[in-house]
């Protein structure tokens, strides 16, 4: 064999052996996420993700993130909403920084956090709370009376369907959750006076075709004019996938799990 092809054979090999590596990696982090179905009294089941502190202490309380996905994560595989950014919780450094539970619903085909149209220009939020998004907050409840969970520290994020979910949660349950981090979604204005007291920090793309960015930076204007103070990151080069950037912000983190809510 030449040299030349030597050489190219011995960089084929560093580079696959990265890529399973890399692969290898992904997946025992995923799998630190325990497969959980939550069922309501009416029998209806939802499917979920559920990661907790490598040690739970005696009288120690922990805070929750619910995780909300995408629509292209949308399925009864219970494996789709690990793709995007959440496995960032699972890796070694933040569960020994942060301790939390993280909780990953799965919404089935068809159907939405929030049953809202992403392309309109004006977000109405519905005048029902979708089925899906009651049985999230019927989970939730439940493991409250189940785990040592800290109801002042539970936070909420979401990304693309799961950012215009984040911001109908907490339109819906204003006093539930200590800070939301929505990414690339968008909220009914007239929710902000509703909301303007929730530590908020949310991430669009500028170049985003999707969900025009101008659903994020009209809510911001709205919640200061409300007296709220949201952080907001815009990344003016990037489409629709601005999780990629917010779910690697580490300085977001540090913020998120400082905040409180106040009983």
């Amino acid at each position: 064999m030449s040299l030349l092809k030597l050489l190219i054979v011995s960089v084929l090999v560093v580079l696959l052996c990265g890529l399973s590596a890399r692969s290898l990696f992904a997946d025992e982090l995923a799998d630190k996420f325990e497969k959980k179905q939550f069922k309501n009294a009416a029998d209806q089941t939802l499917l979920y993700r559920f990661l907790q502190p490598a040690k739970l202490e005696a009288g120690q309380k922990y805070p929750l993130v619910l995780f909300l996905h995408g629509a292209g994560e949308r399925g009864n595989d219970n494996t789709k909403p690990l793709v995007h950014g959440v496995k960032t919780f699972a890796t070694e450094e933040f569960l020994t920084k942060f301790p939390y539970f993280v909780v990953v619903p799965q919404c089935p085909d068809n159907t939405k956090w929030a049953d809202i149209d992403w392309t309109t220009n004006k977000v109405v939020i519905p005048e029902q709370e979708s089925p899906t998004n009651k049985l999230v907050m019927q989970c939730l409840d439940g493991l409250e009376k189940e785990l040592p969970i800290d109801t002042n520290r539970e936070y909420i994020t979401g990304l693309s369907m799961g950012g215009f979910g984040t911001w109908d949660a907490i339109s819906r349950h204003p006093q539930r959750f200590a800070a939301a981090v929505p990414v690339c979604g968008g909220c009914d204005l007239s929710q902000a006076k509703n909301i303007a007291h929730i530590p908020i920090w949310t991430f669009h793309g500028g170049k985003d075709q999707v969900v025009k960015v101008e659903r994020t930076r009209e809510i911001v204007e709205a919640l200061k004019a409300a007296g709220g103070n949201p952080k907001f990151t815009e990344y003016p080069e990037v489409g629709h996938d601005s999780w990629n950037g917010a779910y690697k912000d580490r300085e977001m983190y540090d913020w998120l799990f400082a905040q409180r809510r106040k009983p």
